[in-house]
Order: structure tokens, then sequence, then C-alpha cells
């Protein structure tokens, strides 16, 4: 027999095929017969006319019926959150980024696309959150409160895990544009710790990503927002041009000269705003805060005495690639005594934030 609908988009994120539960031994007739009708019954239970995106997509086979959908309902846009897992920005979301979407629903009549809900307990306000579908949310509630009151929000319901939630809006998400690689990658960067335990591979596998190209997003997550102040907007944070970035914050020592030229780029920026003047490219933005990391004053030797005021240990250099000691010949100590200076130079860069990375 068929599945129940509420298996069905919970088998379609696992990458399960569309089987019959219960079958005999391939090769029975009796089998064929069972494995037919289970088709049939399940064509016929297809809804007509639906598609979710329009892709090649998880989603789209959801709405398409090549999967059987889970109940449709019109809900009043204010009875239903959005849930936090997904990676889109609700409180960034504008008429003007939802503008093409707002004059299609009006043209349609109505919202056509269904988004996709679960049930929530325990919220007086709410009885519903999206777990894709947040931009028809904000434009249905957008209609309602600009002289559309009749607009309603279009949603099947579904029973999934934070886990299943968290890979369906992913999905959709990648599909689209306008999600950004930051919120993206800040999106994961939860993700890996709510659902996945901080296991990477184990994200990776469920996903359906490479391992590397999830290691670069999750450290572009790790970009602070002081320095994500200096771009002109956050969708600015491209994975490609802004890892060499999240790279070059990994070195304790240019770390701050970075943060501090992003102080400083924040401030153009906001100087431009008010002055009606263009904003700095990501490019432009990228280029000047790598460039202050690797242009810091290169720090001067530090000299440590042995016996009779003679140098014992020179600091030479210490950098994020390794620290460069000179020991002198004739410091008059004995080993371990040199080994002592050895030790408290070692101990003095580390308080300064400049040891070496264990």
């Amino acid at each position: 027999m068929a599945r129940k609908q509420s298996d069905y988009l919970a088998a379609l994120l696992s990458g399960e095929q569309d089987q019959p539960a219960e079958a005999e031994a391939p090769g029975s007739a009796e089998a064929e017969a069972q494995a037919q009708a289970a088709r049939e019954a399940a064509r016929a239970e297809r809804p007509r006319g639906t598609t979710l995106l329009g892709r090649e997509s998880a989603l789209a086979r959801v709405a398409s019926g090549e999967v059987r959908q889970v109940t449709q309902l019109l809900l009043d846009p204010a009875r239903v959150r959005v849930w936090p897992g997904n990676a889109r920005s609700y409180a960034h979301l504008t008429e003007e980024h939802c503008r093409e979407l707002i004059d299609s629903i009006i043209a349609e009549g109505g919202q056509k696309v269904p988004a996709v809900v679960r049930r929530v307990e325990g919220d007086p306000d709410h009885d519903y959150e999206v777990i894709a579908g947040t931009r028809r949310h904000w434009s249905i509630s957008w209609l309602r409160a600009h002289s559309w009151p009749e607009m309603q929000f279009l949603a099947q319901v579904a029973q999934l895990d934070d886990e299943a939630a968290f890979r369906l809006a992913d999905l959709e998400n990648r599909a689209r544009k306008d999600v950004s690689d930051l919120e993206r990658a800040r999106n994961y960067a939860r993700a890996l710790f709510d659902h996945y335990g901080n296991h990477q591979g184990r994200m990776a596998e469920r996903l359906k990503v490479s391992k590397g190209w999830l290691s670069k997003l999750l450290k572009v997550a790790a970009i602070p927002d002081a320095v994500v102040a200096a771009f002109a907007s956050p969708a600015d944070v491209q994975l490609k041009p802004a890892y060499p970035l999240a790279q070059a914050l990994d070195d304790r020592v240019a770390a701050p000269a970075i943060l501090r030229e992003a102080r400083g780029l924040a401030r153009e920026q906001q100087e431009r705003r008010e002055d009606g003047r263009p904003a700095l490219p990501a490019a432009e933005v990228i280029r000047r805060l790598i460039h202050a990391g690797h242009d810091r004053p290169k720090a001067e030797p530090r000299v440590l005495e042995g016996a009779f005021g003679r140098p014992a240990v020179t600091v030479r250099n210490a950098t994020r690639a390794g620290i460069t000691l000179q020991l002198h010949a004739g410091h008059g100590l004995s080993t371990d005594a040199l080994i002592d200076r050895v030790r408290d130079a070692l101990i003095a860069l580390e308080d300064e934030g400049m040891g070496l990375q264990r």
C-alpha cells in the first residue's frame, strides 16, 4: 500500500523513491499486479495544475505531483510565523525586494504557488511556521496591509523535524539568487551545531554538497559583523572573493589591522550614502581589507639579554607561518638559562596574541 501523506516530504528529503511499502517478492504475478495498482492509485491521487517552484528540485517534485502533496490550506499570515532556521532574513525583505512577486499575486488574483509550513504547539499567537516560502508570506502580509485585505496565505502542511525542515528550506534557497552567500553561510553554521553535532562530513553528506565547499562556506560565516559593516550590503559578501578575507582574519597579527580598516570603511560607506554617492564596490573593500592585514608596520627585533648585557635570544619575526628566533654566540649563559630565555620570548609573544598556532 502507498505511504500516508505525511511521510512524503520526509521520504523526498532522504532521497527515497516512491515505492510501495509492502510488496511480494520480485517476479511474482501478484507482486506486479500490486505494484501496478499502487502506481495507478498514486497517479489518480496526484493534484492537478500545481507547481511549487517550476524547476527540477525536490520542491517542484512535491508540487507537480511526482510525489503526493500533503493538505493545502488558506491561512491568515498573521497566524503564521517564520521558522528561524531559514537562511533568508525576513527583517531585510522590502517591497522593492518582493515587487515582482507582489505584482504576480495581484495579476493572478491570489497566491498560486503554495508555501510549505508545519504546525506549532504552545504559541498562542501562531498556528503554523513557514519552512519554505518566506517571500510569499511577506508579500501576502504586505498586500493585506495595503488595500488587499482578502488575500490569504496558501500553504501545504507537512510533518518535518528540524533537520528535515532545514534541508527542505535549503533546497529552495539554493535556487534563489537573492539569498546571499553570507546568509547561507551563517545559516549553515547554525545548522552544523543544531542538527549535525558539528560534524562537517555528516552535514555535507546529508546536503549532498562537497566537503571542501562546505568548509569554505563555514569559514566565511565566521567573518565578524564589524568587517561585514565595511561592505555596502551584507549581500556583497560572496563566497569566492570573501574566502581569502576570512583566511586573513585567522592571522592574529593581521586581524586587528583588518578590523581597524573595516571601521574606517564603514564610516566611508555611511558618508557616501549620506552624500548620495555610489558605495564602494565589494572588490575594492576586500582589496583594502586584505592589504591592511599585509601592510602592517614591521616589528623591530626583540632582544633578550644574557650574561653581562650580551644578546642571548633575538625574536626576528612572528607571523602566522611561524616564529624566527636567533640564538647568539657568546651569550655567557648555561644551556638551561638559554632555554629559559627562549621560553620567556615565546610566553611574551603568546601574551601579545602572536604565539604559535597550535
